[in-house]
């Protein structure tokens, strides 16, 4: 009679808790796969699509003037390169005001048009004939800008503003300072102007023109 009771509690209880686990079920849910019910923090999330805008694409920005000649330069002289020119003309800067200082026609000859070495010349010519020496520094040219350019027919011209710190200063035959000064540097701001015909072998430029701002 005990053992009846005993087995028809243990049914009972049984089936309380079948029922109690339908009912978790029904509250919670079941787990599939790794699919949880809380949002893993160190579990990366998809990215979230970009929101619709209006904008519209920007322009390229047009050339300026100067960028679209230097452009037909290149085209005209596929050899032509900016930077590359403009750290010969720097070059040649340093060069020419040297040999113009020291008098030497013969290395100032290939890099000057006939113009502009007739008019170095004859300053150097003055010079002599007055006794008198230019000493000439050039401490630092600070910075070398294409200001202008042109192609005409072939043959292409580049204006370059050169800035420059300078020591200069003119001695008659005693030695004495006439001019200029032998310790101050000085800020000499100048336009140079290159050329040469984009069709010759010559990858020289000749200097054709100098302009100084006081």
């Amino acid at each position: 009679m005990g053992d009846g009771f005993q087995f028809i509690d243990l049914i009972f209880f049984a089936m309380v808790a079948a029922f109690l686990v339908l009912r978790l079920r029904g509250v919670l849910g079941r787990r599939t796969g790794t699919k949880t019910g809380h949002t893993d923090p160190f579990k990366s999330r998809p990215a979230e699509p970009a929101p619709v805008t209006d904008a519209k694409p920007a322009r390229a920005k047009a050339e300026s003037p100067l960028e679209a000649t230097l452009t037909e330069i290149g085209i005209a002289d596929p050899k032509f390169d900016k930077k590359e020119f403009l750290s010969g003309a720097r070059m040649a800067f340093e060069m020419i005001l040297g040999a113009f200082a020291g008098g030497d026609r013969a290395a100032l000859k290939p890099m000057l048009s006939p113009e502009v070495y007739s008019n170095f010349s004859q300053v150097i010519s003055d010079r002599e004939k007055a006794g008198n020496k230019l000493d000439q520094t050039i401490v630092a040219t600070k910075a070398a800008d294409i200001a202008d350019a042109s192609l005409d027919g072939s043959t292409a011209q580049i204006t370059v503003k050169f800035t420059s710190e300078q020591i200069n200063a003119l001695r008659d035959s005693a030695g004495t300072v006439i001019e200029g000064d032998a310790k101050t540097p000085t800020t000499v701001v100048d336009f140079w102007i290159f050329a040469r015909d984009t069709r010759s072998r010559d990858p020289n430029w000749t200097l054709i023109g100098t302009q100084s701002l006081e």
